[in-house]
C-alpha cells in the first residue's frame, strides 16, 4: 500500500493484486465471535514509535487522523512491581539522560555503565561490524541492564534475542529512536484496529482515486514482455513484488535469469510472534489508563514480554493482549504459560482466554551480516518488503519505507 500511494501521488495507475479477502498482511484487523457479539482484534499486536517518520506521513496522506488513531506516550519499560525506566517527553537526548539516570530498581553502577556504553555509540556515529551481534555490543554490561533495558528492546525490535541479533540494526533503530528530534523515542499505540489505521484507509484512499484493487486475486505467473510484464497475462508496464518473500521467490523463480534473487529471498529464515488475547475477571485486574503497557520478566515457561489493556486503546474493558517475540511454543502451550505467567507475575488469577494468534513468519531472522535480496530484480521489475535490503528490520516502517524507495526507484525509471 505504501508504494501503491506513492505511485497514485506520481499520477501513476496502479493496480493491486491481493491474495487474501482483506487488506493489510501481517498487520490487519482479525474478527472474533464471542457469546457477547462479534470482537475486532489484530493479527498481532502491533507498536510504533515517534521515528516511524515514513509510516506517519503516508497515514496522513490517506486521511487517518494520527492523534485520535495513536496513543502517543514517552518510551516506557515499567514492570509490575513499579521498576523500570519511563523518559520523560523533553528533547534528546535529554529525555533518555534523565529517564535512565531516574530509572526504579537500578543501582547508579548500572545507570553509568548504560550512559557510558550509549555515549560510546554516539561516538561511533552508531556503528558497528556486520558481523557484530547486540550481545557483542553490550558485552560487560551488567546483567540487571541486559535483561531490563536490551533484550526487551532488541526482542522487541528485531523480534531476535540480543545473542542472535544484528548490532548494525539495532544501533540504527536506536540512533533514530534517541536523536531523530523530539518525541523519537515516544511509543504509539494505535487505538483503532490495524486495518484502519493504513491498510484500508489506503485502500479506500486510492479506489476513490480510479485505481484498480483486485482482492483475493492470487497471482499465478510473471512473466517478462519485452520491456513490460504480464500478470497471469495482463501486460504491465511495471511489477513490484510487495509480497512476503516466499511468495516474491515463487514468482521471480519464473524466470530463469532471477534464480539468484529468488534462491536468495527464499533462503531467508523466519521467527514467530505470537499474541494471547484475553480478558481479566475483574476491574481491579487492569492497567491504569496513564500506563497502558507494562513490561513483563520472560522465563522458560513465562514467555510474553509485555501486556497491553486494548481497554485503554479502543477495545472493551478487560481486553489484554499479551505479547511473545520469537515464539517457540504451540499455541496451546503459550497460551496455558501465559496466563499462568499472568497469575504469577501479576495477581491476574481466572482469566479468560479468547484466541492466541501465531505467526509463524513474522519477521525474517535479523541476524549479524543477514544477507538480504536487493530491490531491483530486472528492467520494470523491483521488489518491495521488510525483508528487502534497508537499514531497518522487520517492521511497519521498514515495510512503508521499502515500498516508497521502490516506487521512487520505479519512477525514476519510467
Amino acid at each position: 500500500m505504501a508504494a501503491a500511494v506513492t505511485l497514485a501521488q506520481a499520477n501513476r495507475q496502479v493496480t493491486v493484486f491481493e491474495s487474501a479477502r482483506q487488506w493489510g498482511g501481517r498487520a490487519r484487523a482479525l474478527t472474533l465471535d464471542t457469546p457477547e457479539g462479534p470482537l475486532t482484534l489484530d493479527n498481532g499486536q502491533h507498536i510504533l514509535i515517534g521515528a516511524y517518520g515514513d509510516c506517519l506521513a503516508l497515514m496522513r496522506t490517506v486521511g487517518v487522523e494520527i492523534e485520535r488513531a495513536l496513543l502517543r506516550l514517552p518510551m516506557t519499560l515499567r514492570y509490575a512491581d513499579g521498576t523500570g525506566l519511563a523518559f520523560p517527553d523533553w528533547a534528546p537526548p535529554f529525555d533518555a539522560l534523565a529517564g535512565i539516570l531516574g530509572a526504579r530498581g537500578w543501582r547508579w553502577r548500572e545507570k553509568q555503565a548504560l550512559l557510558a556504553r550509549a555515549a560510546r555509540w554516539r561516538l561511533q556515529g552508531f556503528h558497528c561490524a556486520d558481523q557484530a551481534s547486540v550481545a557483542d555490543l553490550c558485552a560487560g554490561l551488567p546483567a540487571k541492564l541486559m535483561a531490563e533495558f536490551i533484550e526487551p528492546l532488541c526482542i522487541s525490535a528485531l523480534n531476535t534475542p540480543p545473542e542472535i541479533s544484528s548490532g548494525a540494526v539495532f544501533l540504527r533503530v536506536l540512533r533514530d529512536a534517541l536523536f531523530s528530534g523530539r518525541g523519537g523515542s515516544h511509543f504509539l499505540l494505535p487505538t483503532c484496529d490495524l486495518g484502519r489505521l493504513f491498510p484500508t484507509t489506503a485502500a479506500d484512499w486510492l479506489q476513490a482515486r480510479g485505481h484498480d484493487l483486485r482482492l483475493g486475486a492470487r497471482v499465478e505467473a510473471l512473466q517478462a514482455d519485452g520491456a513490460a510484464w504480464r500478470v497471469d497475462g495482463e501486460r504491465f508496464g511495471a511489477v513490484l513484488l510487495a509480497t512476503t518473500s516466499s511468495e516474491a521467490a515463487r514468482l521471480a523463480g519464473q524466470t530463469h535469469s532471477l534464480g539468484a534473487w529468488a534462491a536468495s529471498a527464499a533462503s531467508l529464515s523466519h521467527t514467530a510472534i505470537a499474541t494471547v488475547y484475553a480478558r481479566t475477571a475483574q476491574a481491579a485486574q487492569r492497567l491504569p489508563a496513564a500506563l497502558p503497557l507494562l513490561a513483563l520478566r520472560p522465563q522458560a515457561d513465562a514467555p510474553a514480554q509485555f501486556v497491553f489493556d486494548r481497554g485503554h486503546l479502543g477495545g472493551p474493558a478487560g481486553l489484554m493482549a499479551f505479547v511473545v517475540s520469537a515464539s517457540l511454543a504451540s499455541r496451546a502451550d503459550t497460551q496455558a504459560q501465559v496466563l499462568a505467567q499472568a497469575a504469577r507475575e501479576l495477581g491476574w488469577h481466572g482469566m479468560q482466554p479468547l484466541t492466541t494468534v501465531i505467526d509463524k513468519r513474522a519477521t525474517f531472522a535479523c541476524t549479524p551480516g543477514v544477507q538480504r535480496p536487493g530491490q531491483v530484480l530486472a528492467r520494470g521489475l523491483l521488489a518491495c518488503g521488510d525483508y528487502v535490503a534497508g537499514p531497518y528490520p522487520a517492521t511497519l516502517e521498514g515495510a512503508v519505507r521499502s515500498g516508497v524507495a521502490a516506487a521512487q526507484a520505479l519512477r525514476l525509471r519510467a
